[in-house]
């Protein structure tokens, strides 16, 4: 997506950025990049208002329901693992 506007931050770079900002997952100067190109690109910033909209939705119905220990440990385990792997999947200098 793009407004056809010139921007500092790339729309793509922003859409991509929305969870980590919405849950204050960034560095302060990473968050007024994203604030500033927001403010400038109305694309965006109903973008990033559908995002927190369905955020908050799912946090009403399921912000209550407990999951146990041992799923949340298996889940985050397997989160990292992805991770790990896509991080050195992307380092592989063999695929440039």
């Amino acid at each position: 997506m793009s407004c056809g506007g010139h921007h500092d931050t790339p729309c793509g770079e922003v859409l991509d950025a929305v969870s980590a900002y919405l849950d204050g997952e960034m560095t302060e100067h990473e968050r007024e990049r994203i604030s500033t190109h927001v403010e400038e690109c109305s694309p965006c910033l109903r973008e990033v208002g559908i995002y927190q909209e369905v955020k908050l939705l799912v946090a009403r119905s399921c912000g209550c329901d407990h999951v146990p220990e041992e799923v949340r440990s298996r889940v985050l385990g397997r989160i990292r693992a992805v991770s790990v792997q896509w991080r050195t999947d992307s380092l592989d200098p063999s695929e440039s």
